[in-house]
């Protein structure tokens, strides 16, 4: 029934339309299927548990920066209450990704590109109260495409993280606007951009939980969130970390194994951890691709090529650092193992290339952080 209002909002905000028959979601866990032979089995076990219910099928953006975007509306006007960009990237649930406010590295063009679809939206939908709007901006050929994910009419879980980094309480002036009093007769007119960086950081229950696999994706796992704040986005995610209770090292000795598709990224990444004192260990495909670029790296066994391998360096504390990433579901099987030993041995481990990147920014603040009050941080938004 909401199909037409769907295609004339859409053709209005400029995207292209498919129409494809609605589906209702069934009872098994979301999952990520890269091949047919996974869609089969998927399918299969669906079924078991949704019985006659239908199951939704998503297409998946690899590769794709994800946005969060909160707005408040009184009918009439609409305000941006903060714009969000994702560290890892999409496809990680937004519950466990950290993000960054306001954005670290999109351009200007395409925030004002994203606070224009969630204006003309938040007025066709005819919202009053809070928004959330999530994005994914996938480059290609040269090109930012910006994809509209989800947009919920409703309050999000960052609107208090918004709030505590922008000063403004939201959730508060939303419920006035709901009972019929406009942005204009608050007072609240103007959109809050500060001059520092904010970072939201989820919490984990690894620790306690030995035997869930770590390794982030579609399903929600973080119990909680933290918040740092700094000058620069460096220094913000350093803080973000540190509360988190992850260990930033500073040297040693770096375990990277990336899947096929992060191939191109992971030289760059060596680079810049080479250039901050680390050294590398590396499976056989990742191994060719840092030496074949000039990096110097120790090749390791996966644990089904045989001991040694890189579980056992990990119990014999060699690594001080991980970055694995992996698909497909041979492959996540596989490599669990590194996953859980990483745990267990409290070493520092990323599943996300973004967040390792990010990483190296956090650790070129490690020695001058300051620590700010959140009231200064206001003073400053307000004169």
């Amino acid at each position: 029934r909401s199909a037409p209002a769907a295609i004339k909002l859409a053709e209005e905000i400029g995207y292209p339309v498919v129409v494809r028959p609605s589906y209702v979601l069934g009872g098994r866990a979301m999952e990520i299927v890269h091949q047919q032979s996974e869609l089969e089995r998927y399918m299969k076990e669906a079924v078991k548990v949704s019985n006659d219910s239908p199951v939704l099928l998503d297409r998946y953006l690899s590769d794709a920066i994800e946005v969060d975007v909160d707005a408040v509306s009184d009918g009439t006007s609409v305000l941006i209450a903060g714009i969000m960009e994702h560290i890892e990237q999409a496809g990680v649930h937004s519950g466990d990704s950290a993000c960054c406010l306001p954005p670290h590295s999109i351009g200007d063009d395409l925030v004002r590109e994203l606070h224009r679809q969630t204006v003309l939206m938040a007025k066709a939908l005819n919202v009053v109260g809070l928004m959330n709007v999530q994005f994914a901006i996938q480059k290609k050929d040269g090109k930012a495409l910006v994809y509209v994910l989800e947009v919920n009419p409703r309050a999000s879980r960052t609107v208090p993280f918004v709030s505590k980094a922008t000063g403004i309480p939201w959730a508060k002036i939303a419920a006035r606007c709901m009972a019929g009093i406009s942005l204009e007769k608050q007072g609240v007119t103007k959109e809050v951009v500060p001059p520092y960086f904010s970072v939201k950081e989820a919490v984990f229950p690894f620790v306690k939980f030995p035997g869930v696999d770590t390794i982030l994706g579609p399903e929600m796992k973080s119990t909680g969130e933290v918040m740092g704040t700094g000058n620069t986005f460096g220094e913000a995610y350093a803080k973000a970390q540190a509360a988190s209770g992850v260990i930033l090292p500073t040297r040693g000795l770096c375990f990277i194994s990336v899947r096929d598709r992060d191939k191109p990224a992971v030289v760059e990444l060596a680079q810049m951890l080479m250039a901050r004192g680390f050294e590398f260990a590396a499976t056989g495909g990742t191994a060719q691709i840092l030496e074949t670029a000039g990096i110097a790296c120790r090749r390791v066994n996966k644990v089904r090529e045989g001991r040694p391998h890189v579980v056992d360096m990990i119990k014999n504390d060699e690594v001080v650092l991980i970055v694995n990433t992996t698909e497909g579901k041979l492959a996540v099987k596989e490599s669990r193992s590194i996953r859980r030993e990483a745990v267990a041995r409290r070493v520092t481990y990323y599943t996300t290339v973004a967040a390792a990147r990010a990483t190296c920014d956090a650790l070129d603040h490690l020695g001058d952080i300051e620590v700010n009050r959140l009231q200064d941080l206001h003073k400053e938004l307000q004169a």
